[in-house]
């Protein structure tokens, strides 16, 4: 086990899902261990052990064993969690895709997969992957009530299954996971884990929050996503904290999920932190008295959100850094922080900024984002379904970032994104953080388009917050904050920003919409 971790010390010592999930049943039978929120249905602790075993001897009833591939498609519900962890419970390997992809490449990659078994919600059509693979339907999971007339797994589990005839365990080094990275018009990667890296990320989280068994998280977003499966996800099997999900975030409800069920931690994202800042219901934090951290990821935050966001609610906000191929690699912790930095280097990632030589780049000096470690993804399915590695590499983000005295890390743009004006680097996410910092603006990115005399200009696309704010307002506060040469030359008016479906701004199809937006100055 030792040198599946390499030299890394655990905080808390790996254990197996069957070795997790019986020490909480035992610590805490009656205590919430999953919430629902929009089925409002629950499940505790003492419950949740037996019934991951019942799905695991299920599923070994249906010919998955140790090492298996099992294709998981849902929308996010208890059903999907229970499955993942009945899966784990038998060492086999969950492939949980997301299935906001299109169509053409969810059945493209759960082919790359190739799966001994497909689950899917009875509300997603598998039809082309029916005549190549066994595909089972779930519907509802009912703690001893009437069954879904639609489900075809729940409806079958045996009850009361003994854990003695189910010997396997999920160890450090076997597979885990198999999941896809964000994706837009291009086919997402597909990003294999085994579970040593999970264990670990998860132990970066918790090294970050400071979560215990006395927390009651909040999740909304994708368990296909990386981000989800180690924020919210791990910690809960490391510590045993009460889990709550929802199938995406909810403007309307989201302070009464947290006054109802005294949520303490959130997880969250730029969109909705701007959600929030911009469109206000009247909450502050004498009205969410349990809630005393958020986090924020996927997208730089600027240091006037960071601010605004914790003036207005009276909650910690933390962002953190991470990638689909390295888990956490930056985040501010609960104890140590600094506003417009993505914090310290993940507790167990083996990080560094280097020059294009590969030297690591003293503190002020901008560099790119490279990982490394037994934290980091294995690696990725070529389309032979080989893996290209990525574990035991020195591997380039394509981000760039600069380590200040203290070892706190700033990420300055990406390298794609670099706007080169004049032979001056530009990072377009300086000049975003100026956009958002104004009280005309909802929304702004910034761009490079081509210029005959400076190679590249600096042009910029807002969502404005009234229809009264001017293009010329805007320019004149870009010049307040920001050097002549990184002022938009010119300024673009929009109803939206096209993101990602993590909530990331794409910089390449902002730059393609231009010319069907009217430039206002």
């Amino acid at each position: 086990m030792q040198n599946v971790f390499g030299d890394h010390q655990l905080d808390i010592p790996f254990q197996s899902i069957a070795d997790l999930l019986a020490k909480y049943a035992v610590r805490d039978p009656m205590k919430r261990a999953i919430v629902d929120l929009d089925q409002g249905k629950e499940i505790a602790f003492g419950k949740l052990k037996s019934v991951a075993d019942d799905i695991a001897g299920h599923l070994n009833a249906l010919g998955v064993g140790k090492g298996d591939k099992v294709l998981l498609l849902s929308d996010e519900c208890v059903e999907k969690l229970l499955i993942w962890l009945g899966i784990w419970r038998l060492g086999a390997v969950v492939c949980p895709l997301n299935i906001e992809l299109n169509s053409e490449h969810l059945i493209d990659l759960s082919r790359l997969a190739d799966p001994k078994l497909v689950l899917h919600h009875k509300d997603i059509d598998v039809s082309q992957l029916a005549a190549d693979y066994r595909c089972i339907r779930f519907a509802g999971w009912t703690d001893g009530g009437p069954a879904d007339p639609e489900d075809a797994f729940f409806s079958a589990l045996p009850s009361g299954t003994d854990p003695a005839s189910l010997p396997e365990r999920n160890e450090p080094a076997d597979l885990a996971c198999i999941f896809c990275t964000s994706g837009t018009t291009s086919r997402p990667k597909m990003v294999v884990y085994d579970h040593a890296a999970y264990w670990l990320s998860g132990l970066s989280t918790l090294d970050m929050l400071g979560l215990t068994e006395d927390d009651r998280t909040l999740e909304y977003r994708s368990f296909g996503w990386n981000s989800a499966q180690i924020l919210s996800f791990m910690p809960f099997l490391e510590v045993g904290c009460t889990l709550h999900i929802a199938k995406r975030f909810s403007h309307s409800r989201f302070f009464e999920w947290i006054q109802k069920y005294g949520i303490t931690f959130s997880a969250g994202v730029p969109t909705v932190v701007n959600m929030l800042l911009n469109k206000p219901l009247g909450y502050t934090g004498d009205d969410i008295p349990t809630l005393r951290l958020m986090t924020c990821s996927t997208a730089p935050l600027s240091p006037e959100q960071w601010t605004k966001f914790e003036t207005m609610y009276g909650i910690k906000l933390l962002q953190l850094y991470g990638m689909s191929e390295a888990g956490w690699i930056c985040g501010n912790r609960h104890y140590k922080w600094k506003r417009g930095t993505v914090g310290l280097p993940a507790k167990h990632q083996e990080f560094a900024i280097v020059d294009e030589a590969g030297n690591v780049c003293p503190p002020g000096v901008e560099g790119e984002v490279t990982i490394g470690g037994p934290q980091t993804a294995l690696g990725t399915l070529r389309d032979d379904g080989s893996l290209e590695p990525v574990r035991g590499l020195r591997t380039k983000t394509g981000d760039l970032a600069v380590r200040d005295d203290e070892g706190f890390i700033t990420v300055t743009g990406r390298t794609k994104d670099l706007i080169i004006r004049g032979g001056m680097n530009i990072s377009p996410v300086e000049i975003d953080n100026v956009l958002m910092s104004s009280d005309l603006v909802f929304e702004g990115a910034a761009v490079g388009v081509p210029d005959p005399i400076y190679g590249e200009e600096v042009v910029c696309v807002v969502v404005p917050k009234r229809p009264d704010v001017t293009p010329e307002q805007i320019l004149e506060f870009c010049k307040s904050r920001l050097p002549h040469a990184k002022v938009p030359k010119r300024v673009y008016m929009a109803e939206s920003l096209p993101k990602s479906d993590r909530g990331k701004v794409l910089r390449d199809k902002l730059r393609e919409s231009l010319p069907s937006l009217q430039a206002m100055a």
